[in-house]
C-alpha cells in the first residue's frame, strides 16, 4: 500500500522546485531554473519506472561549472532536502582508475548507502554531489601544447564513473571501513541516482582558443567581469572526456556573487548563520544585533579574498570568536557587532587562515 500511495502522489513541477530553492539559495536565478527543470524531469523517469513503462526520457545528471563560494553544494544539498532523498557528497580527486591505490569509484555509492541508512531502496533514487571533477582531466594541468602527462587521478576515474552515470548496476561494499573485504558487497542500480557533478574550471582560460583570451571565471575585461558561456568543446580541450560530458546533459554555470548577494545570504534564508549566531546566544539570555555596515566589512573581505558565500561563515567563526568564548559568563544583556568591531578583527588576517 504504501508504495502505492507514493506513486499516486502529485510529482512536484520545476516551480514548485524553484520556489523552494529559492527559500535557501540567494541568487543564481538561471541556475536554480535548469536545476528545477532537470529534477522534475528525473522525477517523471523515475515514475516511469516504477510504472513499468516504456520511457525515453534519459537520465538528467548535472554539471555545475561556477566559481568557489558561489552556492554549487548548496543548491545540490537543498534539492535533495526538497525531493526528500539521501544525498552524499564526494571529492573526484579522492578516487582512482581501477587497480591503483586508493578509493574505487564504487565507493561513492557506498557513501550513499551509508547515509541512507542502508536501505537498497533508498540508495537506488539518492543524489551524488560530485565535487571538483576539473581536478580529473585527462592530462596534468600546464600542457598547453595538449601533450599533458596522463595519471591515475585523471582519465581513468572518469571512465570509471562512466557506468556509474549512465545507469548500471554494480556491486559496492557495504562497510566504508572494509572496502576490500569481498564478502561484504551489495548490488546497487544506479539508473535512479541522480549525479551532480561540480568544479571551478577556474584556469579554463588556459586551454580556450587563442590562449590569451579571457574565458572562465575571474576575468575582466575593461572592468568588468566576463561571464562568456563555457562550451563543451572548450571542456573537451581542458581535458574532460566527451563521453563523460555526454553523461552530464544539463550544464549549469553559476557566477560568483556579489556584495549585494552575500548580504542577503547572511540574513535572508530561514537557516542564515546570523540568525544561528543569535540563537546560539539567546541561550544565554544575550540578545545579538549585527550593524549594517558590520554585515558589510564581512561581505567586503569575502569579495575581496575571492572566498564567495563558503567563506562567510569562517569569517564570522574568527570576528565572533571572543563573543562566543565570553558569552555564558556575561549574563542576561544584549550585544552589537559594529563595524569597527569587525574591522579590527580583520585587519591583517589571511584568507588561509581561515580555512575557507
Amino acid at each position: 500500500m504504501e508504495s502505492s500511495a507514493r506513486r499516486e502522489e502529485p510529482l512536484l513541477t520545476p516551480r514548485q522546485i524553484f520556489e523552494r530553492l529559492d527559500r535557501y539559495v540567494i541568487g543564481q536565478q538561471e541556475a536554480k531554473r535548469a536545476v528545477a527543470i532537470a529534477a522534475h524531469n528525473h522525477l517523471k523517469r523515475i515514475q516511469a519506472r516504477r510504472l513499468r513503462r516504456g520511457t525515453l526520457i534519459k537520465k538528467s545528471n548535472i554539471l555545475l561549472i561556477g566559481p568557489t563560494g558561489s552556492g554549487k553544494t548548496h543548491i545540490a544539498r537543498n534539492l535533495a532536502e526538497i525531493l526528500s532523498v539521501p544525498f552524499t557528497t564526494v571529492d573526484a580527486t579522492e578516487y582512482t582508475e581501477a587497480g591503483y591505490y586508493g578509493k574505487d569509484v564504487e565507493v561513492m555509492i557506498s557513501d550513499l548507502l551509508f547515509k541512507a541508512n542502508h536501505s537498497v531502496e533508498d540508495t537506488q533514487r539518492g543524489i551524488i554531489f560530485v565535487d571538483e571533477v576539473d581536478k580529473i582531466a585527462r592530462r596534468s594541468q600546464g600542457a598547453r601544447n595538449g601533450a599533458g602527462s596522463r595519471d591515475i587521478g585523471g582519465e581513468g576515474v572518469q571512465q570509471g564513473l562512466l557506468k556509474m552515470l549512465e545507469g548500471r548496476e554494480v556491486f559496492v561494499p557495504m562497510n566504508l571501513t572494509q572496502a576490500w573485504n569481498k564478502s561484504d558487497f551489495v548490488q546497487i542500480d544506479t539508473r535512479d541516482i541522480l549525479f551532480i557533478c561540480a568544479g571551478t574550471f577556474s584556469d579554463l582560460h588556459e586551454y580556450g582558443e587563442g590562449g590569451s583570451r579571457p574565458l572562465g571565471f575571474g576575468s575582466e575585461e575593461d572592468g568588468r567581469r566576463v561571464t562568456k558561456r563555457i562550451s563543451v568543446k572548450q571542456l573537451v580541450d581542458f581535458g574532460m572526456l566527451a563521453e563523460f560530458l555526454g553523461r552530464l546533459p544539463v550544464m549549469v554555470q553559476l557566477q560568483a556573487l556579489g556584495e549585494e548577494d552575500l548580504l542577503r545570504v547572511l540574513t535572508e534564508p530561514p537557516d542564515s548563520i546570523i540568525r544561528e549566531f543569535r540563537e546560539l546566544l539567546a541561550y544565554d539570555e544575550i540578545e545579538l544585533d549585527f550593524a549594517p555596515e558590520a554585515l558589510r566589512e564581512v561581505v567586503h573581505f569575502s569579495v575581496e579574498k575571492g572566498l564567495g558565500a563558503r567563506g562567510l561563515r569562517s569569517i564570522l567563526e574568527h570576528v565572533m570568536a571572543d563573543v562566543m568564548f565570553e558569552a555564558p559568563e556575561r549574563g542576561r544583556g544584549s550585544f552589537r557587532i559594529d563595524g569597527e568591531f569587525v574591522r579590527v578583527r580583520l585587519n591583517g588576517l589571511n584568507a588561509s587562515q581561515l580555512g575557507a
